[in-house]
């Protein structure tokens, strides 16, 4: 298997995807006018709110889960040389492989305590030993590795 990947490259790919797919999300929500954010606090539309962290939700999984499992490699990965691995083969994850640690990192990501969720999913590899796994890859039983 190559080596493993450096906890800061994949903090930084992970930047890197959740700016595209950001981008997108924000341009969805614009177009349906799920926006979220809104200056006047009695204005604020918890129904719309839903309807953005749902469109986040689906897009930011559906991204992750169709790029990891056809390359082990999303955008921002593919910029920084690194890759998903399984941890038994080294092989590509399978879709539903994939998906499991989509869900794991996206779904709480979406729907509440967003900053908190990403520092103890992802962070914690950068503590985790051996194999320097976030809470998202020991759920799916993957690890990231340099190209």
């Amino acid at each position: 298997m190559p080596p493993l990947a450096d906890s800061g490259k994949r903090v930084l790919a992970r930047i890197i995807d959740m700016v595209l797919v950001g981008i997108v999300v924000w341009l969805l929500s614009w177009l349906f006018n799920t926006s979220e954010y809104d200056v006047d606090p009695d204005k604020v539309n918890t129904g719309r709110s839903f309807g953005q962290s749902l469109l986040a939700a689906v897009l930011y999984i559906a991204y992750d889960t169709v790029m990891i499992s056809k390359t082990g490699q999303t955008l921002g990965k593919k910029l920084l040389g690194l890759r998903v691995a399984n941890l038994e083969d080294g092989a590509t994850p399978a879709m539903q492989t994939a998906l499991t640690r989509a869900a794991v990192l996206w779904l709480p990501f979406a729907f509440c305590c967003a900053c908190i969720w990403t520092a103890i999913c992802g962070g914690w590899s950068f503590f985790d030993k051996p194999y320097r796994q976030g809470l998202h890859d020991k759920a799916a039983k993957t690890v990231v590795v340099s190209v």
